[in-house]
């Protein structure tokens, strides 16, 4: 039995066949209109208008949740499809754990087995002897530089997917690529000599705490062999607290500045884009913005810009 068909405001049906052939004649001229009870036409309105409103509501969080899964699975699949950190099985930072220590390329002294216990320098104590840093017996790797040079700009897969996600770029750039392209302005060789253990060399890091004021340390820093220094850190008016001397100056791309002749400036990277900017600085000033404003030019001696090993930076 064919249904009901609508009712027209002011026309009765006065049978099955007379309804059909009236509601099928009204579909024909366009006369059919929604039957619309007086009084409802603005609660109808309202209620559309509700509507639209949770319509765009839902356009907007479906848009948020369309762009986090394409953010999540960049992040995956840039990974190689290896698990994401947090979701990770217990115990997985020990079994994929890298051995990175500070050690100088192709300069590492090797002690054979039978002198095992033979002093690594000749100060009273030395980090490289056994027993003396249970973390440095541990992890000491001495294949792995602490800066980039030509000899070790392949990465290990793993080293890299971590290394890159550090600050994430949309297309980030061929990593062999930008480091063959920067080794053409600094040298690219490793700046340490031999390890002689007949020496005693001592380093002091200095960080930009304000403890250090009225401390007093300055001559005790400025005793060191070599002394390391962190971004904008002052000297100036703080040498009796800090010191005045500087051999190694840390610094980003966001944190640079000029530095004198005889310092050296070890540049650590946390993107491809931030090694493209210091060739830019010290050749054509074509990079001005990374994710803040930088320097164009930088004005250091380039035998003595360094470039902190990705590999040696996982460990941190």
């Amino acid at each position: 039995m064919p249904s009901v068909p609508p009712q027209r405001e002011g026309r009765f049906s006065l049978g099955w066949g007379w309804g059909w052939a009236a509601w099928a004649r009204a579909q024909r001229t366009g006369e059919l209109r929604p039957w619309v009870a007086a009084g409802v036409g603005p609660a109808v309105a309202g209620e559309r208008g509700g509507k639209r409103c949770s319509l765009r509501f839902c356009v907007v969080l479906g848009s948020l949740a369309l762009l986090f899964l394409t953010s999540l699975f960049f992040s995956f699949s840039l990974r190689g499809g290896a698990g994401l950190p947090y979701l990770e099985p217990p115990g997985w930072e020990e079994s994929h754990r890298v051995k990175l220590v500070p050690s100088y390329a192709s300069s590492h002294l090797v002690i054979p087995a039978e002198s095992s216990q033979q002093k690594t320098c000749a100060c009273s104590q030395c980090v490289g002897d056994p027993g003396i840093s249970d973390w440095f017996d541990e992890n000491y790797d001495p294949d792995i530089s602490p800066v980039w040079i030509r000899d070790n700009i392949q990465l290990p897969s793993d080293v890299y997917y971590w290394w890159v996600m550090l600050q994430p770029q949309f297309k980030p750039h061929n990593i062999q690529q930008v480091l063959q392209r920067l080794f053409q302005v600094i040298p690219g060789r490793s700046p340490y000599g031999s390890w002689d253990p007949a020496r005693c060399l001592r380093c002091a890091v200095v960080g930009n705490s304000g403890n250090l004021r009225e401390a007093g340390y300055g001559p005790v820093i400025d005793g060191h062999d070599f002394i390391m220094r962190m971004n904008l850190a002052p000297t100036v008016g703080y040498e009796e607290d800090a010191g005045s001397r500087t051999t190694h100056h840390f610094m980003y791309p966001e944190s640079a500045k000029n530095l004198a002749a005889n310092v050296s400036f070890v540049l650590v990277p946390f993107k491809t884009l931030d090694l493209l900017w210091i060739t830019s600085a010290l050749s054509s000033g074509q990079i001005r913005f990374t994710y803040a404003p930088v320097k164009q030019f930088l004005r250091v001696d380039k035998d003595k810009v360094q470039i902190f090993n990705g590999h040696f930076v996982s460990f941190l």
